[in-house]
């Protein structure tokens, strides 16, 4: 049986965001599915505060296609989500049918990843409120008005969601995630 986990992109996400958990699902043994407003290729970028710095720094990251357009996605397929960072959530967040499936994970209570930006998804679609959750600071703001509480360090756990400030946490956070999918691979295996 495959295990299918979703990993939401869009132009201007975040490239070691994106493509660290998506090597780690395949070492897991699950299927990583890029999920994106269009069946396409979108454009990374690469994020860093330079020395000296106040604000970020982007470069050009490398592309990646998408295996599903999001109106396509029947969320029940999925053993878990992931929202990676980057720009990209804050242009993707409004469409309808992300919302949708964001609001779905939450509900059913599926492993779910955050980090850097990422909030700004499950934040749009309603579902931070009293959820506990580390993001980029510069997102506390998009956390905080949406009823959720920032935190401030590399990994966060609140049930099933796991988030991570920026990708200096990848080592921190996507373990204690890919524990959450073990588990429900194997609730689903075992029937």
């Amino acid at each position: 049986m495959e295990h299918k986990v979703l990993i939401v992109i869009g132009d201007a996400t975040e490239t070691v965001d994106t493509m660290y958990p998506y090597f780690r699902l395949i070492e897991g043994g699950y299927t990583p599915v890029i999920a994106a407003p269009e069946k396409r290729e979108y454009q990374m970028v690469m994020h860093q505060v330079k020395p000296g710095w106040t604000i970020t720094k982007e470069w050009e990251g490398y592309s990646m296609d998408a295996d599903i357009a999001f109106a396509d996605i029947k969320p029940e397929e999925y053993v878990g989500i992931f929202f990676s960072g980057g720009r990209a959530p804050e242009y993707i967040r409004d469409d309808e049918d992300l919302i949708r499936i964001t609001q779905w994970f939450f509900d059913n209570e599926k492993p779910i990843a955050s980090v850097c930006h990422g909030v700004e998804i499950p934040a749009r679609a309603g579902r931070v409120k009293g959820r506990r959750m580390a993001t980029v600071p510069k997102c506390q703001f998009d956390l905080e008005v949406c009823g959720g509480t920032f935190v401030n360090e590399a990994c966060v756990i609140d049930g099933n969601l796991i988030s991570g400030r920026t990708f200096w946490d990848h080592g921190h956070y996507i373990g204690p995630w890919m524990k959450l999918l073990d588990e429900e691979r194997d609730k689903r295996a075992a029937g």
